[in-house]
């Protein structure tokens, strides 16, 4: 069947068979069908969705597109965590030196910013000299001696994936259950994992707004899981608002560094408290813990030591940076202050991801550079008081074009009332099968 009937097919409700996909994205994978085609077939998806056979067909499919790893030369279990992506979600980089510090490999192939929602990948190339690219052989090396790697798929790991993913963040079809499944689980099975615990945001700066929708396809990833014979664990987690104080990529890690090196800051507790739950589950998946208490004070345990920050530095050094404190600084700095005074009522999540976004933080087109220094230092958040003129966040920027428009973005995120509303909730829901 031609490209143009599979997205005929799809435009018109119809269901694909296992070998359709696969035909579609062997063809895509080798070039033979164009960006123009597949963002149509995207598009389709994202309208007309997957049942749940066409998903397992399309994470099998990706999956198969390139190699997968074989890690059974190293001892022990191997865990990994993927978010399904938030404003200021950078757990990632914290959670994973703290599960290797405690004895667990992580084999992290992550992904970059979609839409309003930041990347692992563009985080880490915020440091200076941090080589995301490795070879499937470096990616080995570095887990062998540090016991965590953190890369991108590289043109041997899911290139279906990695070229798919390009065209999602603009093409408008990030949004997709069926896509988000098969683009993470299709990564993770490449991995040669385990056990995986997956974060499925929910919330005004997720993908998916709404909880139903967001349990939905934590019940799809991991079904997918146990499926393919991975132990899979899911957590509903809070996106509206930001995680953490810091929206940007280099303000983004300097807030992770100050987790690892034990401060603790108001405005980064929620960071902090879901990657402690985050890392737990990790650690019980691995059998190095009975129980998620358990794994939440060896996590404690882990920063308090020094064990963890000390195991980012190593991870660092083995990828190309040897002092992650080289971080990029804007130019420019400016206040957006609160219009009248009483509580933050209400913060549209999605309207501060893309503040950063046009600051230069993230992407509009697929070969948009990212301004590693951009982004937002919140000093308010849901529930706190404000007096008329207080600053509510500090805008870091390089372009002075680029500010008023980001300034608009914040404008329409923040609405202050008169009263606090109820605190939210940074985990709302844990899905295990």
């Amino acid at each position: 069947m031609r490209t143009v009937d599979l997205i005929r097919k799809k435009r018109d409700g119809g269901e694909h068979s296992a070998k359709e996909i696969s035909s579609l994205i062997e063809a895509f994978t080798r070039g033979d069908v164009p960006d123009y085609q597949m963002s149509a077939w995207l598009m389709a998806v994202l309208w007309r969705g997957l049942s749940n056979a066409e998903t397992a067909a399309l994470t099998d499919a990706m999956l198969r597109s390139g190699a997968i790893l074989d890690l059974g030369e190293l001892p022990g279990l191997k865990v990994d965590k993927h978010s399904t992506g938030g404003v200021g979600d950078k757990t990632s980089l914290i959670l994973a030196p703290i599960v290797a510090a405690g004895g667990i490999i992580v084999p992290m192939i992550s992904g970059r910013g979609l839409g309003h929602t930041g990347g692992t990948l563009d985080k880490l190339e915020a440091i200076e000299g941090f080589n995301v690219n490795l070879s499937p052989a470096d990616f080995l090396r570095v887990l062998r001696e540090a016991g965590c790697a953190l890369i991108g798929q590289t043109a041997e790991i899911v290139p279906a994936d990695k070229k798919m993913y390009a065209l999602r963040d603009v093409t408008g079809t990030v949004e997709s259950p069926s896509l988000i499944c098969a683009s993470i689980m299709s990564k993770k099975l490449a991995e040669g994992i385990d056990a995986l615990v997956l974060d499925v945001k929910t919330g005004s700066g997720a993908f998916m707004k709404r909880q139903q929708d967001a349990e939905h396809l934590a019940n799809m990833m991991v079904e997918t899981g146990r499926r393919m014979g991975k132990k899979t664990v899911a957590l509903i987690t809070d996106m509206d608002q930001p995680l953490g104080r810091a929206v940007g990529n280099g303000l983004e890690v300097a807030e992770c560094l100050e987790i690892l090196g034990g401060a603790r800051h108001p405005l980064s507790e929620d960071l902090r408290s879901l990657s402690l739950e985050l890392s737990a589950w990790m650690f019980l998946l691995g059998l190095r813990v009975a129980n998620i208490e358990d794994g939440c004070k060896l996590a404690e345990e882990m920063i308090a030591g020094g064990k963890a920050l000390a195991k980012f530095r190593q991870v660092c050094r083995l990828q190309g940076a040897p002092d992650f404190s080289r971080l990029p600084v804007a130019k420019f700095t400016a206040p957006f202050a609160a219009a009248a005074g009483g509580f933050i009522a209400r913060i549209q999540c999605e309207q501060v991801g893309l503040a950063s976004l046009v600051l230069g933080g993230g992407r509009s087109r697929q070969d948009d550079s990212i301004d590693h220094a951009a982004g937002l230092e919140l000093h308010k958040k849901l529930g706190d008081p404000v007096q008329p003129g207080e600053v509510i966040a500090t805008v870091h920027y390089n372009d002075p074009a680029r500010l008023p428009e980001a300034l608009r973005f914040l404008q329409a995120a923040y609405s202050i009332g008169p009263e606090p509303p109820a605190g939210p909730r940074t985990i709302v829901k844990n899905i295990i099968i």
